[in-house]
């Protein structure tokens, strides 16, 4: 009896719009939602969180096990864009004790980077969610909220300019629902964006005003510094009335800048046309005769805040990059562990046989 050719299954492909710690929620391009977990074969190749599927990923399913099964994820597509964070120390691997990264989300065209108007309004913050939005390729969009309780409007208005000249900022009220209109321009049916911002900006009011239903808890901020609590727990995709997609995330408590070199750049570009003017090449901007940045500083052009907060984050940088390398080495011997491996089992298996 002649057996049936065996027929190649074309991958189904669909969408992360949740992630819940081993299993994900997927949605097809029929519209649906289903739980998913990744294959055996995708967990033995990872070589880090990061690899795993987040929020926004596009992802291939392996073939229908039937109904009510669940879907089983074997590849994650290439990523256009990924708002990454170091991961907490909760998840360092422990091969080498490396500091693996985390996939905020994926495939995100525009960032929503949200700041409170009341006590917690940080400047530094900002500087650093702008260097890590540019350099994952996300548009930046800087979002003050709260401007119904909003402290000296016009001067942290005119802060937030000076360190992000050319990045579009909206002033609202998601609670009032004051210049909520101003958001649409950013989200054009099939864009999808990141809300981003620590606990107590006001994130969970925007995703629900602007689904127009409650889907978000909220809760109320101290009143002494306006810091929140986290009520969003975990990171997910929502389809907005006008066809935008909206990925809420739950407040960030810290945001390193690794791999940030060129959003460095774009986020700090007034230091770095400025550091143009110095005498010299290697100028560290700490004393040195002819250094125009700090003539910049004199003469109020720049504020020795802003320098000290690019310093500070080119520390952290350079240092990541060390950390990266080591990742490397240790990825590389991983690969040659799992080569090694099955060379082991190919030769056992034919001299084993030749016995």
């Amino acid at each position: 009896m002649r057996e049936a050719p065996l027929v190649e299954v074309e991958p189904v492909t669909a969408r992360v719009v949740a992630v819940h710690q081993e299993t994900a929620i997927v949605r097809g391009l029929d519209g649906l939602d289903r739980a998913a977990i990744v294959s055996g074969r995708f967990r033995f190749e990872a070589l880090a969180s990061s690899d795993y599927p987040a929020v926004g990923d596009w992802v291939a399913l392996g073939p229908d096990n039937g109904p009510g099964a669940q879907a089983v994820i074997t590849a994650v597509l290439p990523r256009r864009s990924a708002f990454v964070r170091s991961a907490a120390d909760a998840t360092r691997r422990s091969a080498g004790n490396l500091v693996d990264e985390q996939v905020l989300a994926a495939n995100v065209d525009v960032a929503f980077l949200v700041a409170g108007l009341d006590h917690d309004f940080n400047l530094r913050r900002l500087e650093r969610y702008l260097a890590v939005a540019w350099s994952s390729g996300v548009r930046p969009v800087i979002v003050l909220n709260k401007a119904d309780v909003a402290l000296d409007l016009d001067d942290r208005l005119l802060a937030v300019e000076s360190i992000a000249p050319a990045v579009p900022i909206v002033v609202l009220s998601a609670l009032t629902g004051d210049h909520l209109a101003d958001l649409p321009p950013y989200l054009a049916a099939g864009q999808t964006a990141v809300v981003l911002g620590s606990s107590g900006v006001g994130k969970s009011t925007l995703v629900n005003a602007l689904l127009g239903v409650e889907r978000q808890a909220t809760a109320a901020v101290r009143e002494d510094d306006s810091r929140g609590r986290h009520t969003t727990t975990h990171r997910e995709l929502f389809e907005l009335p006008g066809g935008a997609l909206l990925i809420d995330t739950p407040g960030i408590r810290a945001l390193e800048v690794a791999g940030a070199d060129e959003g460095m750049a774009a986020a700090f570009d007034d230091i770095a046309e400025l550091a143009l003017g110095c005498r010299f090449t290697d100028c560290r901007h700490e004393g040195e005769p002819g250094c125009a940045v700090r003539s910049a500083i004199d003469d109020g052009r720049l504020t020795s805040d802003r320098l000290a907060s690019h310093q500070k984050l080119e520390r952290e940088l350079a240092h990541a990059e060390r950390k990266g390398d080591a990742r490397a080495r240790a990825a590389e011997t991983k690969r040659w562990k799992s080569i090694h491996k099955a060379v082991s089992r190919h030769m056992q298996t034919k001299y084993g046989e030749a016995r």
